[in-house]
Order: C-alpha cells, then structure tokens, then sequence
C-alpha cells in the first residue's frame, strides 16, 4: 500500500507500508557481506574490503538474466569542495590530495575536506539489516577520520538502501551530517556506477537526461553509441554537466547504459541511476579512462557546521528509457530516504 503524505497542499513524503503477511524476500548475513534476494533482485552489500553501495556484480535482474556491469552502484568517496589544495599539499595526508589537471580529473580544481575514500580506505562497515513486511532495507553509517588543515574529522555519512519486494530496483540515499563549514561542500559518489568493458563489449549505448531536455519520443530522444568510449578522454572533454556552467537544471537527472551479453551480444535491459531532485546534482561526469566513468557530485552549496545534506537515488533495470521516465516522474523530487520496520519513506 502507498500512502501519500501532505502537509499544506504540499508532498512531503511517500511511505511505503507493509501489506503482506510475511515477506518474500530472503537475507544471507556472514562475516564478510550481506546477500539479498527478493522476487525481483538479487544484490550484495559488502561489510569489508570494498564498501558502500551495492557490490560490482552482483546486482542480479531476475527477468532476464543480466547483472551490473561495474565496479560497484552508489558508491561513495571524500566530502569535497571547490578549490585547490597545493599551498598545503605537503601536510596533507596523502589520502587526500587530489590531483588535477590530468585526464583522470580533468581541469576543475578540487579539493578533499575529508576522507577516507569511503570505498577504498575505510575497509569496514557496520550495516544495520531492517525488515519490513514486503522490504528490506539496509543502513550504513560512518565517520571521516581525516581531515584537511583546519577542518575538523568526524563528520558522519548514512547510506540507506531500500529493496522492495516488487520493483526491479532499488532506493538509496547519501547523506552528510557536516562538522566542517564550506562555502560548496559536494560528496562524490559513483551513479549508477562505473561500466567496465572491452571496447563496449557489455554495452551498446548510454543515456543521459541532461543531454535531451525535450519530450520527444523514445526513438528521438539522444543516446551515445559505445563507440564514443573505445579510447580514454578526460571528464570535462564530453558529456559532462556542471550546475555553475550549465544553468538550467535539467527536468530530470537520469543516468543509464544498455546492457549487453559480453560473450554472445544479446542486448539486455537498461541499467539506470536516478537522482530524483536534479538541482542536487553539483556535476556530473560520463568518460573513458579504461572503464566508463560515472561519478557524480552533490551538493556544492553553503554549509554550516552542524548542517546536512544528502540526495535520494533510484538504481535498477528497465525495458525502456520511456519506463525510466514513468519511474522518475513519480519519485522526482525528493532528497532523503527513511525505513523502519513499519516502512520506508521519501522524504524532501
């Protein structure tokens, strides 16, 4: 059942509640990871090595067969902000520099505010496992522990994803509860999520939403084959979208690439990233640096010590980039996600 909470008129949230008896969904905890299996997915949420977000892989489509062709689906790095870090570089733990003006980073200067990498260097989580009737939904969260010169450590990121038992696709949601203050503070995540390939091997063309502000039919509507990405170019060579430079936020913020059968070419369903309030989206990228890379940034506005902010995302698979409207249209505009064993809710 979907219950449509207003507030003067206005859609504050949408609550998912639980109308069946007893889920259908299953849940395989170890040490190591937690699998997950409803009627329509099947994902796993690593708790070491290589964590946040859903494992590269391992997103299954039960309809047809197909799985992420990445290294991983909302994935989350540093708390960022615009500038540069060198007149400090050398007291800066080396974790944190950030290089650019190469063409893994193209020529935006950028520097970390804090760290760890999530993905790479934080090396363990601690998720919370909560199950609904028809859901269930996992919660991780953690601190940074480095900081750059003059920023304190211990800001908080929660991630929270939400399978429900009848969707091929998931919900998620980044958030940063600040300690430090920034005039355009961004967190860098990777949506949907990197493509690995062979000179397209696992995928016939991508979608961009930005790149199409028009209604037009889905015949008409612009996708770039992947032969745009057989040999490396920077982030801010192609396909990039940076809200300081582009303007109008565009109708919808819509990511996807079309899957396709590294060994026989059988074309599969689209796999998509949604962030469902455009004007969160800070930039955006969709380059070759030997793999197709997605990161997107949030955020970039004032923050205050003390403050939050976090976006809200739907992951999955569809049939058409028509159905990938559908979906958006009827979720856009929300920013954060909540879930408790009575249900989970979209929330502005």
């Amino acid at each position: 059942m979907i219950r449509v909470c207003k507030l003067s008129g206005l859609l504050i949230s949408l609550i998912i509640t639980a109308e069946s008896a007893a889920g259908t969904y299953s849940i395989d905890e170890t040490d190591e990871q937690i699998a997950i299996s409803t009627p329509q997915l099947e994902a796993v949420i690593r708790k070491k090595g290589y964590v946040s977000g859903i494992a590269g892989g391992t997103l299954l489509d039960k309809q047809t067969g197909f799985r992420d062709a990445g290294h991983g689906l909302d994935i989350v790095d540093w708390i960022m902000e615009p500038g540069s870090d060198e007149a400090y570089r050398n007291s800066l733990d080396p974790e944190l520099v950030y290089q650019f003006n190469t063409p893994y980073h193209g020529q935006v200067a950028k520097r970390s505010i804090e760290g760890p990498q999530i993905c790479t260097k934080a090396k363990e989580v601690s998720p919370q496992i909560i199950r609904g009737e028809d859901f269930v939904a996992i919660r991780m969260t953690l601190q940074y522990t480095t900081a750059a010169p003059g920023k304190t450590t211990g800001s908080t990121w929660t991630q929270t994803i939400v399978f429900p038992e009848d969707t091929r696709y998931f919900i998620s949601s980044d958030r940063i509860d600040a300690v430090n203050s920034s005039d355009a503070m961004f967190l860098r995540v990777d949506m949907p999520g990197h493509i690995k390939h062979n000179q397209g091997d696992s995928f016939s063309e991508i979608y961009l939403s930005y790149l199409d502000q028009t209604n037009r039919r889905l015949d008409d509507r612009p996708t770039i084959p992947a032969s745009a990405f057989f040999e490396n170019f920077p982030p801010d060579a192609m396909f990039n979208y940076r809200r300081d430079r582009d303007g109008e936020v565009p109708s919808r913020f819509i990511r996807a690439y079309r899957l396709r059968d590294r060994e026989t070419g059988k074309p599969g369903p689209w796999l998509a990233g949604m962030t469902l309030d455009p004007s969160v989206v800070y930039e955006a990228w969709c380059h070759q640096r030997n793999y197709v890379c997605m990161i997107e940034e949030f955020g970039g506005r004032p923050i205050e010590a003390g403050e939050s902010f976090s976006a809200a995302f739907i992951v999955g698979f569809f049939d058409s980039i028509d159905e990938m409207h559908e979906v958006y249209d009827a979720h856009k505009g929300f920013t954060g996600l909540t879930a408790d064993t009575n249900g989970w809710g979209l929330t502005r």
